[in-house]
């Protein structure tokens, strides 16, 4: 009886170490004890030590792609390289948000540097109303230069984010009751000051954040309230022209990915604009979006071109796709799925010129501490390991 028991084992063990792993399964590493052997069509890519996966691709026993290692500015992280294939596909960045907690962090930190992964970043909070102009007149930079200062040394643009919007503003601005003419000089003030401090060394602004709800009416804060829109966007726009005239200069929004009443106002808002000669730039897509519930290519195309037919350029400003926990290698399957999607979306439009995962691991990521009971929203874990999805990021990429 007991070898029949040995012999069963031995049985179960053999047929799990021959099953076949579906694309993006992991398939080897160090201390990984599944099956090895990829589903046809699909070949195992060993990413790290750690964490090897099926591929699309021909079928083969070795990796398709021996890891490499290659150095950044400040480190050195295996292939595939984002933002290296970006560039090479023509586009102008792949980066990845970033926040000054977690520069503490030199693990992190020493992927986030790596320039050929990711060859921009973008301050999570640093830049904004209340870390810079906290009391009137008062600015202080000491956070939004530590980001800005290590993307310089590691050769990657920066996006400024950002200089309007109706959350985190300091109560001295939106309990101050002030006028119409006092609050203009106020937006003025604070605009041309953080942009000028910045000056040369931002890529892009988003210039106003959100200014809309989803039904196409202004948020009602206190810019929309007193000044009124679009004259405070303009108003915005305009100062920051003043302040660096290379800078590119953005609105950036949510939900405006696929056809919506939104993303028509946001249409007509930037035709309103360019008809009153504010300069406007650049239209970001934040895109926030949800595993299983992420707009088909086509029409993430149609929204891009409707922007690009404008004459705008296009940013995906803050990707991450989220899930319902826990995580499942079905779950990971599809959100390596949907990322594709996106990316493969954005390289099929010419005027879309750069792509911002927002922060590139679970490690750091706002979407557990914001939307209870989901997470895994990025292309790396928080192991800082690479998951499926940035696999199929690359695959999109090249």
């Amino acid at each position: 009886m007991a070898l029949s028991y040995v012999l069963l084992g031995l049985s179960l063990l053999a047929s799990v170490a021959n099953a076949q792993v579906a694309v993006w399964g992991q398939c080897g590493g160090i201390g990984f004890t599944g099956s090895t052997t990829c589903a046809s069509g699909t070949t195992c890519v060993e990413l790290n030590a750690y964490y090897s996966q099926c591929q699309p691709g021909a079928a083969t026993t070795t990796p398709a792609t021996s890891p490499t290692t290659t150095a950044g500015s400040g480190g050195s992280t295996a292939t595939p390289e984002l933002n290296a294939l970006a560039q090479a596909a023509g586009k102008k960045y792949f980066g990845s948000a970033t926040d000054n907690p977690e520069l503490t962090d030199t693990a992190y930190v020493k992927i986030l540097s790596d320039n050929k992964m990711f060859g921009q970043l973008t301050p999570g909070n640093s830049m904004k109303w209340d870390a810079t102009e906290p009391s009137r007149g008062t600015f202080t930079f000491t956070n939004g230069d530590a980001i800005a200062n290590l993307a310089a040394a590691n050769g990657q643009l920066v996006r400024g984010h950002n200089l309007c919007w109706a959350s985190q503003l300091p109560s001295w601005v939106s309990s101050g009751g002030f006028n119409n003419a006092t609050l203009v000089s106020i937006l003025e003030n604070h605009v041309t000051n953080v942009v000028t401090h910045y000056k040369g060394k931002i890529y892009a602004w988003d210039v106003v954040n959100e200014p809309l709800n989803d039904d196409g009416s202004y948020v009602s804060d206190v810019f929309s309230n007193t000044i009124g829109g679009p004259a405070f966007i303009a108003i915005a726009l305009r100062a920051a022209r003043a302040a660096d005239p290379n800078a590119k200069l953005c609105i950036n929004d949510y939900n405006i990915e696929s056809s919506s009443t939104k993303l028509n106002a946001y249409v007509n808002l930037v035709k309103t604009l360019q008809a009153w000669g504010a300069p406007i730039d650049c239209i970001g897509f934040e895109s926030h979006l949800i595993v299983n519930e992420v707009p088909s290519q086509s029409s993430l195309e149609a929204s891009y071109n409707q922007f690009a037919n404008l004459g705008l350029e296009v940013q995906i400003t803050e990707l991450d796709i989220r899930m319902t926990l826990p995580a499942t290698s079905t779950l990971l399957a599809q959100q390596a799925t949907n990322y594709q999607t996106v990316i493969a979306a954005c390289m099929a439009v010419e005027k879309c010129q750069g792509i911002t995962i927002w922060d590139y691991t679970d490690k750091y990521s706002w979407v557990p501490s914001t939307f209870s009971g989901q997470g895994e929203a990025c292309p790396w874990d928080s192991n800082l390991v690479p998951k499926p999805a940035q696999s199929a990021i690359a695959a999109a990429l090249g």
